[in-house]
């Protein structure tokens, strides 16, 4: 019996949402709609030298990375005795059955 590969780290899962996160229509929208601008302070962003201000995209209703992480862990990255490998075309035909 092979050795058992470990699961995809947690840290790993959070980067990679992360990264979608950031490249996401959805933050650009809010990015552009707010102006590049902190809707506390005012602030504008910049990357003037010495004069850098970042801006962030905030949640207004929160988020629960170990909910979301742990999702995938049920749903998407679960154990290889639930997976098999199927071409393309039986692939199509299972999804929709």
């Amino acid at each position: 019996m092979g050795k058992k590969l470990p699961n995809t780290p947690r840290s790993q899962i959070k980067s990679a949402l992360r990264l979608l996160w950031m490249k996401s229509r959805e933050r650009a929208a809010c990015v552009k709609r707010d102006n590049y601008t902190c809707q506390e302070c005012g602030s504008k962003q910049s990357k003037a030298k010495g004069k850098e201000i970042k801006i962030e995209v905030h949640h207004l209703d929160g988020i629960s990375w170990d909910k979301i992480i742990e999702y995938i862990y049920r749903h998407l990255l679960i154990d290889p005795k639930g997976l098999e490998v199927l071409c393309k075309e039986c692939h199509s035909k299972e999804t929709k059955e």
